[in-house]
């Protein structure tokens, strides 16, 4: 997913939930902290997305813009209603979140405010999901200097997971920093 498809989903959610602001949780989130990211950092996952102020819009949102909605099928993209308490991100991440403003398309008026995952928050949810992509996207994250190691080993033991998954986690990334 693009930047301009980004944008579109988010415009998207906004019309059809009434809402201006929304949580980005997923991968996505590098657009908090990124307008244009390495082509390394873009994934064609959907935008994973809950309104702020109404985290149970997130149904509506799964079920108008999600995968194999009408939308998704006209355009390409889609998203994918999350929720607050699905984030597995380390303790104090609601505070560090990055603000992103996306000024009106041109058949709105409206500006949407898209609250990102800071982008160690987001390495590090990536990191405890495990998946081969996610350790590559943490490798290529620290490998362009967007993600820094003492920041992100620092935060390992605030996720919520076991003392051993965060040893374990920490470990890895160790490994991915001597290995760069």
């Amino acid at each position: 997913m693009g930047p301009e498809q980004f944008e579109h989903v988010l415009a998207a959610a906004a019309e059809l939930t009434g809402q201006d602001e929304f949580v980005v949780v997923g991968s996505q989130a590098i657009f908090g902290s990124l307008a244009r990211p390495p082509e390394s950092l873009l994934e064609p996952t959907p935008a994973d997305i809950y309104p702020r102020r109404d985290p149970g819009g997130a149904a509506l949102i799964e079920e108008e813009l999600g995968e194999d909605s009408q939308f998704h099928l006209a355009h390409g993209c889609y998203a994918h209603g999350a929720g607050p308490l699905t984030v597995r991100a380390p303790r104090g991440w609601e505070k560090r979140l990055v603000r992103r403003e996306i000024p009106p398309r041109s058949a709105s008026q409206r500006t949407i405010l898209a609250w990102c995952l800071e982008v160690h928050d987001l390495v590090l949810c990536k990191c405890l999901t495990g998946r081969d992509g996610d350790w590559d996207y943490a490798t290529e994250a620290l490998r362009a200097g967007i993600a820094k190691a003492d920041v992100l080993l620092a935060r390992v033991f605030d996720l919520p997971a076991t003392h051993e998954e965060c040893d374990e986690l920490e470990e890895r990334l160790s490994g991915i920093v001597a290995s760069l």
